[in-house]
């Protein structure tokens, strides 16, 4: 057993878009000009918001997710990753105990999870002393979890804010910031919730931000709740469960403005079994570099279709890799770049690698969101037929195939099956060298599946020899 002294601290919210990554990136980007070390985590399978910290805080932000990673290998990771830091910043999903099913991965299980404390943005738009009874039912909802305070958000006046901080003080909830309305801090957002900072100014924003969050949050008292937080007991630091020579193989990994959901600690994941990530851009390269394997993850394709579409070499560069038999694995936005054609949200349809006969076509309206199983139905570089991988989807395009373009019955990579609802159905293509779908997945959480891939990457490694 293991015992670590961890200053950390939860900024969760009553519900979603009450400005918890505003807050949170204020607050790491005020903590570091004060000269502190500060490591910061998104509660769930967000890829956004980890952006937004690392440009606050100038570290990679991490995910804490119970349903991507069984507890007890979350804690380790989280115990590895946050040592040697001043102190540690947690931003929560949705409202306090939304999750999964059952609260699984939510804000609150995470807090009792790692006996974090915990502060709770409310907005204050349009209420006044209602927000203390707000207050009070979140904090004795569960009273395992330990509510140590509020941030009252989008204050409107002075008199605004003395009204809601003496309801709050007779019921002995302390505030630790009040946070005036400022439009001109309002973060973009489009069809998957936030933009991500690599294709706006975010820069611009974030001195304006720090100044505000050092004037209005009381970051001495956030500091103090943090540095009372428990010594943190878990039972190990390892988190590989296998026991092997390294693999020496390269990875090439698609990483550039339209794919760029990865979560670090999923890639550490295969660096630990010896594969070295070659980051390589389906944008910016004409051909793949020399590897052994490739990786496409989530992101926004749907946003660089000019620029996926007339970059026709590294099509083609991909197209001879498959045709060579190398190990690939898409998610997402990955998935959609490797179909035949992407159709825009006006109709406009634009050429993409074609190595999975189908296309994908953009949605007004949001596909699917939220943890499911995926069952594999057959056997590939990823998996053997009847593996279950956990994992999580949120689309707005829908996938079609063309039955003309492929033998029958087209090659379904997995049967879904969404943990809320239970429904089921047929998703992804998986044929010879290739698997992809819409499953986001976390490599920590499925061992097995990245030594998999490896493997197969390495016997192609030998075998093109």
């Amino acid at each position: 057993m293991s015992h670590f002294k961890i200053p950390r601290i939860i900024i969760a919210g009553t519900n979603s878009g009450v400005g918890k990554t505003t807050i949170v990136t204020g607050i790491l980007a005020a903590l570091k000009q004060k000269g502190l070390t500060v490591q910061s985590y998104k509660v769930g399978p967000d890829y956004i918001d980890p952006g937004y910290h690392q440009l606050a805080s100038g570290k990679v932000a991490h995910n804490l997710d119970t349903w991507l990673i069984p507890a007890d290998k979350l804690v380790p990771i989280f115990a590895k990753t946050a040592l040697d830091n001043d102190i540690v910043i947690i931003e929560g999903v949705m409202g306090l105990y939304d999750g999964g099913r059952t609260g699984i991965s939510s804000t609150a299980a995470i807090a009792k999870l790692l006996d974090a404390p915990v502060i709770l943005v409310i907005d204050a738009k349009s209420i006044g002393e209602s927000a203390a009874a707000i207050a009070l039912g979140f904090k004795m909802y569960d009273q395992e979890v330990n509510l140590a305070g509020v941030i009252i958000n989008r204050l409107g006046s002075k008199n605004h804010q003395n009204m809601i901080c003496e309801a709050l003080e007779k019921i002995k909830i302390p505030v630790l910031g009040s946070i005036y309305r400022n439009e001109a801090l309002h973060m973009p957002e489009r069809h998957l919730g936030l933009t991500p900072v690599t294709e706006h100014n975010a820069h611009g924003m974030m001195s304006q931000l720090q100044e505000q969050i050092s004037a209005q949050v009381d970051l001495e008292e956030l500091l103090k709740i943090a540095y009372q937080s428990s010594t943190l007991n878990t039972k190990s630091e390892k988190t590989n469960d296998f026991h092997h020579s390294p693999l020496h193989i390269r990875i090439g990994v698609a990483q550039d403005e339209a794919f760029s959901f990865y979560y670090p600690e999923s890639l550490d994941v295969l660096k630990a079994l010896g594969a070295e990530i070659i980051p390589f851009s389906p944008i910016k390269d004409s051909t793949l570099p020399p590897v052994d394997g490739l990786i496409f993850g989530g992101g926004f394709p749907e946003m660089f279709v000019n620029e996926l579409t007339n970059n026709t070499s590294m099509h083609e560069s991909i197209r001879q890799a498959c045709r060579e038999g190398m190990p690939l694995y898409a998610e997402c936005g990955g998935f959609m770049y490797l179909t035949k054609k992407i159709i825009d949200f006006n109709g406009q349809e634009y050429d993409m690698v074609g190595v999975i006969p189908a296309k994908c076509n953009m949605q007004s309206k949001l596909q699917t969101v939220g943890y499911v199983e995926a069952t594999a139905l057959t056997d590939s570089v990823l998996c053997a037929a009847g593996d279950v991988l956990r994992g999580h989807e949120f689309h707005f395009s829908q996938m079609t195939h063309d039955d003309d373009d492929i033998q029958e019955p087209f090659p379904w990579a997995f049967e879904f099956k969404k943990t809320r609802t239970g429904a089921v159905y047929s998703g992804g293509y998986a044929h010879k060298n290739i698997v992809a779908s819409y499953l986001h997945m976390h490599f920590a959480g499925n061992e097995q599946n990245a030594l998999r891939f490896l493997t197969k990457c390495m016997e192609f490694k030998q075998e093109r020899k």
